[in-house]
């Protein structure tokens, strides 16, 4: 049984170099319309020709209805990945894309922000800081990268001015940033917004756990070096609630795998909790969560998972399949 998934057919429009090794292309539809709503920080399934699904951020103004805009970064270990954007994808082409999701949106209540990007990790945040630019909201950046050259859209950023952006470029300062030092300043009650490699990551939330009035959010590229220890795997049911098929998830395997077993084609991408791709509704149940996509208040509600890495604390769960 095949779950659809969504596919929209894009035309490569332009392509542009943005810094070392950074691609930056702008998608269309073919005839020209309308492409679907997004919010900042959202992000797309891009089809790669070769087989692989990899996610990007959108990082355009989310009023620009006409196109998307994602910048990719070639990773020195590609998987296939990132090589095939930039050896493989010209404009003119034609491939396909998801419809957006968010798991990195800016939370309501706050008409100020203070954004933190590591190298690529720029992507969502651009797109936020477009979105608060248009809306008058009071933000700063504080942008890190190895080098000037490697930093996607330094000229553009650099244009707000030092009272908002911030640059630490390893090579010229000699280290890393430590976010110990008394220089890094976030005002009270502003929460913060972070994309990056993991060091970066850990050491904002350190920052964060360390200034409860300053809440840290996260989108992880990569699961975390060092993660919790999980509770050991257990085998469980579930019982899929459009048939009434109930079948049982062992200790060694996911509820995905499960199902590509039993026949159904579902969306998936990562493998690794990470993308959000899998999302699945919970119509009973207890879920055990184990992904990295998921809010603190989305995780006690209960009413999502991913199925690619999350499991069981009850003994059956009702899945929305």
């Amino acid at each position: 049984m095949r779950v659809d998934v969504i596919k929209i057919p894009v035309l490569i429009a332009e392509r542009m170099q943005e810094a070392k090794d950074v691609v930056r292309l702008v998608l269309r539809r073919p005839n020209g319309e309308a492409l679907p709503a997004f919010t900042a920080g959202a992000h797309i399934d891009l089809f790669l020709p070769n087989g692989l699904t990899r996610q990007y951020s959108l990082i355009n103004e989310c009023a620009q209805a006409g196109r998307y805009e994602i910048a990719v970064a070639k990773a020195a270990a590609s998987r296939g990945g990132s090589s095939c954007v930039h050896t493989a994808l010209n404009v003119g082409e034609v491939l396909e894309i998801s419809e957006p999701r968010n798991n990195f949106c800016l939370q309501p209540g706050h008409d100020a922000f203070h954004f933190i990007a590591g190298g690529i990790g720029i992507t969502p945040i651009l797109s936020m800081i477009r979105c608060c630019e248009s809306r008058s909201w009071r933000w700063r950046l504080l942008y890190l990268a190895r080098s000037r050259e490697c930093a996607a859209f330094c000229d553009e950023l650099g244009a707000y001015g030092e009272d908002r952006v911030r640059f630490h470029f390893d090579d010229e300062a000699g280290r890393l940033f430590d976010f110990a030092d008394p220089s890094f300043i976030v005002e009270p009650r502003v929460p913060i917004y972070c994309c990056g490699p993991a060091p970066v990551m850990n050491a904002v939330g350190d920052f964060s756990s360390r200034h409860p009035e300053n809440p840290a959010y996260f989108e992880w590229f990569s699961p975390p070096a060092v993660v919790e220890p999980k509770e050991t795997a257990s085998g469980f049911e579930i019982k899929l609630n459009r048939s009434g098929t109930l079948l049982h998830v062992p200790e060694n395997k996911s509820i995905l795998e499960v199902l590509e077993e039993h026949g159904y084609e579902l969306s998936c991408s990562c493998r690794e909790g990470m993308c959000g791709t899998c999302e699945t509704t919970v119509i009973d149940g207890v879920p055990d969560h184990r992904d990295y996509v998921l809010s603190g208040n989305e995780r006690a509600a209960g009413r999502t998972m991913m199925i690619c890495v999350s499991r069981a604390k009850s003994a059956v769960l009702v899945l929305d399949i």
